[in-house]
């Protein structure tokens, strides 16, 4: 378990109350019923913005926290608690790249309309069904990027897309040359194919494909820190049913059957928590592993967010299969989160590949 800061506790905790008091489960049913067209509570979100989460990965000079990514692994896993539809994480990718990739124009140009919550950002790579990043067919001629990106997280609503070509990362503004199709996956979260014909684009000052991994990376390792909330919420409201559930004169916790199951998921996610916080380390501390602390860390996310949401409808009954049990929504959220960033399997080979096996 990391070692965190005061400050980092105080962020933490800032999260947690605000996500339970102003954005619990309920808050996201009522985004799924309503369906907006962002797919997220607008006004959750400029105060989430307000409370400087949009700017923990900005520097200080223009007009973030510079926090760092342990901080804000801190704050996704809160919201990942509730649910909470909003656009931090798939901005927190695009804003990665331009600090690491962006010239000081671009920085200053973006990056203090992100902090402030005026643009939403994400990061547009996959152009098939599944997390292939070494087969990018989108390209740039004269300033002018096409190709089709196939599931686009907050592209329905994006205002700043980081954009996969065959050489690099390309800014991508507006809606010249830009055409959104909704994609309606099981989350019922905003996910769009984004479809470029020579939309205007201008590439990231450094990094060729190299910063394109770099970038991947950071944004699989905040999506376990979502992931990681969401395991942990599922497990504990799982436990709270099974010692308040009675069944032929007893308590369902009382079963060891069923003890022997909350153990079993009990140590998955303390090994999950300590990968996942050990990739947002080593992502801050600039280690030369972080490519593999990555892939460890999504592995497990991914193979224990699927025990538990798995777990929680099997113990919850059949009550928690219907939609009125908030367990469907951890078990649809999870699936869609396995796979995107490459799901367990890949990470699992791309561990052992850059391990020497």
């Amino acid at each position: 378990m990391a070692v965190l800061t005061e400050e980092q506790m105080m962020l933490r905790d800032m999260a947690r109350e605000w996500a339970d008091n102003e954005s619990p489960v309920t808050a996201f049913r009522r985004v799924r019923d309503m369906a907006p067209a962002e797919f997220y509570d607008s006004a959750a979100w400029q105060a989430q913005a307000e409370m400087g989460w949009a700017g923990i990965l900005i520097p200080e000079a223009h007009g973030g926290a510079g926090m760092g990514y342990l901080s804000l692994g801190l704050v996704l896993e809160q919201l990942g608690r509730n649910l909470v539809a909003t656009p931090l994480a798939a901005t927190a990718a695009a804003t990665s790249a331009l600090v690491l990739g962006g010239s000081e124009a671009q920085q200053a140009e973006w990056l203090p309309r992100i902090a402030a919550g005026e643009v939403v950002g994400t990061l547009a790579v996959d152009e098939g069904p599944r997390f292939t990043p070494e087969r990018i067919e989108t390209r740039v001629e004269i300033g002018r990027l096409s190709g089709i990106k196939a599931f686009v997280a907050e592209g329905d609503s994006a205002q700043l897309f980081v954009v996969a070509a065959q050489d690099g990362l390309y800014l991508v503004t507006g809606d010249e040359g830009v055409t959104r199709a909704p994609r309606r996956l099981t989350d019922a979260r905003s996910h769009a194919q984004v479809r470029f014909d020579g939309a205007p684009a201008q590439k990231l000052a450094s990094g060729g494909p190299e910063l394109q991994a770099q970038v991947t990376d950071r944004a699989a390792a905040a999506l376990c820190a979502e992931m990681l909330g969401m395991a942990e919420s599922a497990f504990a409201q799982t436990n709270d049913y099974l010692k308040t559930r009675v069944q032929f004169g007893q308590v369902l916790a009382s079963f060891q059957a069923l003890q022997h199951r909350m153990a079993k998921m009990f140590t998955e996610l303390e090994l999950m928590r300590s990968a996942v916080e050990g990739a947002l380390e080593a992502i801050d501390s600039g280690r030369g592993s972080v490519s593999q602390e990555v892939s460890l860390a999504k592995a497990i996310a991914g193979d224990t967010l699927n025990l538990v949401s798995r777990e929680m409808i099997q113990l919850h009954g059949g009550i928690g299969m219907t939609d009125e049990h908030d367990a469907g929504f951890y078990l649809k959220r999870a699936r869609v989160l396995e796979t995107m960033w490459g799901n367990a399997a890949w990470h699992r080979e791309r561990f052992a590949r850059l391990s020497g096996y």
